[in-house]
């Protein structure tokens, strides 16, 4: 049987191998519960890390943001110039000057890579770091796997900003894989298309007692709850103590202030909120920073802009799907539109480099996995009369920043057409969930399951050159 996490030494090694080599190099008790006080001290280390991870959903366009290629024909490389960075041989698009500015606190990675062309199963794969997207979809979402082995205190774990329907449309994938580890590890949804931080009138409610029990009575509900079960047969075993660790946290989350708080982005001086910026995305990037501050473990982050000039009602949240034919007339990506990146791409700029700086500014980009992708990049070529790009997984881009990610460096290369990876390792879904767990502290070898073995956290390898 694999050894877990918790069988481990600081060393990695299982404790039977540890005893075996210090009985061989007569290691003595103090010694051997020093090593052990160092790995628990690594464990404590990593479970104060926490993750927000932010999707672009649809499939941003590497070649028009991240990876430009201004030596390509125009037909390849789009309209736009590209502008320096603070990093040494990385050029970003000129849609990007905030991050231009600040890209001495990520790393830009540029060989992302695997083959599925289809939204739901590559979105699902992204979300669960699992090859299995294609068939039974049952693998739990990164951010529940998080939930399980690095659970928040008194604070929900898993966090999700906003509605993602490119790979939830079918099925409630929230939910996915579920079954293996736990509902109780499912995430609290927050925000749907208008009814989001963005909004003057937006409040988060889900914590607020109802309008006629006061605190003193909600209290006093709680724990005459409490006794009852006590008291009950199911009071003695496994089942009910875990139940009563999801009540206790339920009445923190309702009767406690600490979470209100958290998703109170009125709380914020209005020029934090300003330099976000006052659309979706750049108020739950906003928030994203409050709730991993307040102590959640994970959140996921929906990059929905918001609503383009002259739209009313959400189109689609996917607004990076940038297919030729979402235009008409003489409208195109690069326009203004719901599908345009000329109000799309200053709006991830601005909300993505205030959320760096500022975890930075506060000492908490050491202790915080940033993570900016898409479930596929697009291609080279334009299609519909160089009005848009299609799918293209072969090869494209993404941001990885915190918990020891190298900062201000380029990892990976396309070639010249931005097709396919030249240079550095391709990195799959399944590595790149792999990557997440490790920095988290997080062994991809870990088991779960309803036996706790069946499953492994990720059959991935971390990318361990990323980390400086």
């Amino acid at each position: 049987m694999p050894t877990t996490c918790s069988e481990r030494t600081a060393h990695g090694l299982s404790r039977r191998q540890f005893l075996h080599i210090g009985g061989a190099f007569g290691l003595t008790l103090p010694q051997f519960l020093w090593a052990s006080s160092l790995r628990a001290s690594e464990q404590r280390r990593n479970a104060d890390k926490s993750c927000i991870f932010i999707i672009l959903s649809g499939g941003l366009s590497h070649i028009d943001t991240f990876d430009p290629k201004p030596d390509a024909p125009l037909e390849i490389r789009g309209p736009y110039q590209t502008i320096p960075t603070r990093t040494p041989g990385l050029r970003l698009t000129q849609m990007f000057p905030r991050l231009a500015r600040c890209s001495d606190l990520y790393c830009m990675v540029r060989s992302m890579s695997h083959d599925d062309t289809v939204h739901v199963t590559a979105a699902h794969t992204m979300l669960t770091g699992q090859p299995d997207g294609r068939s039974s979809n049952d693998s739990p979402m990164i951010g529940s796997l998080v939930s399980k082995f690095r659970p928040s205190v008194n604070m929900p774990s898993h966090v999700w900003l906003h509605n993602m329907k490119t790979g939830t449309n079918k099925v409630p994938k929230y939910l996915s894989g579920l079954s293996r580890i736990g509902y109780g590890h499912a995430p609290l949804r927050v925000g749907y298309e208008l009814d989001n931080p963005s909004s003057p009138d937006f409040r988060f409610g889900a914590f607020d007692p109802p309008a006629e029990v006061s605190q003193d009575r909600l209290g006093d509900r709680f724990e005459l709850l409490k006794r009852v079960e006590s008291t009950s047969a199911l009071g003695n075993n496994t089942a009910s103590d875990t139940h009563r660790v999801f009540q206790d946290k339920a009445r923190d989350l309702v009767t406690g202030p600490a979470a209100q708080r958290a998703f109170n982005l009125n709380r914020e001086p209005d020029r934090v909120r300003d330099r976000y910026g006052r659309h979706p995305l750049g108020q739950y990037t906003l928030m994203a920073r409050r709730l991993i501050e307040a102590g959640v473990r994970i959140v996921t982050v929906t990059a929905w802009p918001g609503l383009a000039p002259g739209e009313t009602t959400p189109t689609i949240t996917q607004v990076w799907d940038m297919h030729g034919d979402r235009y008409t007339g003489r409208d195109t990506m690069y326009g203004n539109g719901p599908f345009g990146m000329k109000w799309s791409l200053p709006r991830l700029d601005q909300a993505v480099s205030a959320l760096l700086e500022d975890l930075h500014a506060r000492g908490m980009l050491d202790n915080t996995f940033v993570a900016l992708i898409s479930e596929f990049g697009r291609t080279p070529q334009f299609e519909n009369d160089g009005k848009g790009r299609g799918h293209w997984p072969q090869c494209y881009s993404g941001i990885l920043a915190g918990c020891g990610i190298g900062r201000g460096a380029l990892y990976g290369a396309s070639d010249r057409r931005g097709a396919y990876v030249a240079n550095g390792r391709a990195i799959s879904h399944v590595d790149f969930g792999a990557t997440l767990y490790y920095a988290l502290g997080i062994p991809p070898e870990t088991r779960y399951g309803p036996d706790g073995f069946s499953f492994r956290v990720s059959d991935g390898e971390p990318v361990r050159e990323l980390f400086g």
